[in-house]
């Protein structure tokens, strides 16, 4: 492992020589990660993006990307834009991106089957900021509000999330 590596433990995630209590899945790890079964999918991923709210934070990064008004993230296993973002309107089912709380004020993006989605197995595994302390996510990572935007400020595109 290397120093600027995500690294999941099971008291938090390491980066940069710091630990950040977290939360997972309401369902734990998996390696055999399923659309809906609550759980965060083990592996070695990558950060592939940032995306942010600029009504609410500044970017993060120079390369944070902003979420606007009709951003969404497609969450349907037949849809051939399945665990990608997309524009409203939009039918089939999918997340907002611009959500009245602030869980999805930062995220990370992740390669967690991206970019050639195989339906079914898992869609929007973001690293986001948690509900309340010790809150289960649906199977992203969740921390602090400053602690995200602390890591946030120092990854890189590529940077590795390791999860076992």
């Amino acid at each position: 492992m290397r120093p600027n590596d995500l690294v999941l433990t099971p008291t938090g995630l390491r980066f940069l020589g710091r630990h950040f209590p977290c939360t997972i899945g309401r369902n734990g790890l998996t390696s055999t990660k399923q659309e809906g079964d609550g759980a965060t999918p083990r592996g070695i991923h990558h950060i592939t993006g940032v995306l942010y709210r600029p009504d609410r934070i500044l970017a993060p990064t120079c390369w944070a990307q902003p979420i606007k008004i009709g951003d969404l993230w497609s969450d349907d296993s037949a849809d051939p834009a399945y665990n990608q973002q997309v524009k409203a309107p939009y039918a089939p089912s999918h997340e907002h991106l611009r959500r009245p709380d602030p869980l999805y004020d930062l995220i990370f993006l992740t390669d967690w089957n991206w970019p050639k989605a195989v339906p079914g197995k898992g869609s929007a595994i973001f690293l986001h900021q948690y509900r309340r302390k010790g809150a289960p996510t649906e199977g992203c990572i969740a921390f602090r509000r400053d602690h995200l935007y602390w890591i946030a400020s120092r990854l890189h595109i590529g940077t590795r999330l390791i999860v076992r």
